[in-house]
């Protein structure tokens, strides 16, 4: 199933894509995409349901992040080992861990907010694994039983705050507009394998980044697994599994993000992003959600 949230910021419905990509409301069967639905089995309804049953939704709504009340987004960094060496650092021999503020996430069309003092603001795209079942030391194994979903992502990160301010990730990694998710959650059951995705990114209609999940250092399973020895892994709550190389930091000169600059980008299956890079405190910008 391809679920998605539609609507005006912060006021979001549940949807479900069909098979002509026509957007079906949800309300009458969930609340939301959340924490709650993924743990008590709710989807089960939806998967019962005659897709042609549910109303349709007309016209060209806006699409929200396809996850509501995300617990927590526990990120893997230089999980490509190309993208390590573009970066000068070593490769890493055990996953490189760092959170991410929720508040970061925002729809697949939002605008990407520049921050106030910033200059070094990067690209990341990034597979995105949702948790559906609560994780804790979980084998390599069964590890990828726990998944409920996965989505495009990327994990903006503003270099500057992220390197050079008390060397602390996460004030570079959490900025409004910096997790942008979506278009939709694809359900665990219909990728048959996250390990061989195709995953690239545009900036102004050149390509960046270019490359497949099969180039991880860490597959899916391994992480899951790791982190679940560190914290227990709750329903709803998100991985970012690492950005292949070419990034805005990895270029000669470095190329970072602009006003007006555009970026789309996407991984197969999961649906594509585009967004407008935008200066923080401009108007229409809506809220994240």
């Amino acid at each position: 199933m391809r679920l998605v949230r539609f609507g005006p910021a912060g006021r979001e419905r549940p949807g479900l894509l069909d098979a002509e990509g026509v957007i079906r409301d949800l309300s009458r069967l969930l609340p939301d995409i959340g924490p709650q639905v993924l743990a008590d089995g709710a989807l089960e309804r939806v998967r019962a349901a005659d897709p042609l049953s549910l109303p349709t939704v007309r016209g060209n709504p806006r699409l929200g992040a396809p996850l509501a009340r995300v617990g927590k987004i526990v990120c893997v960094g230089l999980n490509y080992r190309a993208h390590a060496e573009e970066a000068s650092m070593e490769v890493p021999t055990e996953p490189v861990l760092f959170m991410k503020s929720p508040g970061a996430i925002t729809g697949p069309t939002d605008p990407v907010l520049l921050p106030r003092g910033s200059s070094m603001v990067d690209w990341e795209v990034e597979l995105g694994v949702v948790i559906g079942r609560r994780a804790s030391y979980v084998p390599a194994e069964r590890a990828l039983d726990h998944v409920v979903a996965y989505c495009l992502a990327n994990d903006l990160s503003e270099r500057g705050f992220q390197l050079a301010r008390g060397g602390q990730w996460v004030k570079g990694k959490s900025c409004d507009s910096f997790a942008p998710l979506g278009p939709w959650l694809l359900t665990a059951d219909e990728v048959s394998d996250p390990q061989d995705l195709d995953i690239w990114l545009d900036v102004n209609g050149t390509s960046m980044q270019s490359s497949n999940t099969r180039l991880m250092i860490f597959p899916v399973s391994t992480l899951i697994s790791y982190i679940s020895a560190f914290m227990t892994l709750e329903p709803g709550d998100l991985l970012l599994t690492g950005t292949p190389p070419g990034v805005g930091m990895g270029q000669t000169p470095p190329r970072y993000l602009r006003e007006n600059d555009r970026l789309r980008f996407g991984i197969s299956g999961l649906g594509e992003q585009e967004h407008v890079v935008t200066q923080c405190g401009s108007a229409n910008q809506p809220a994240a959600t």
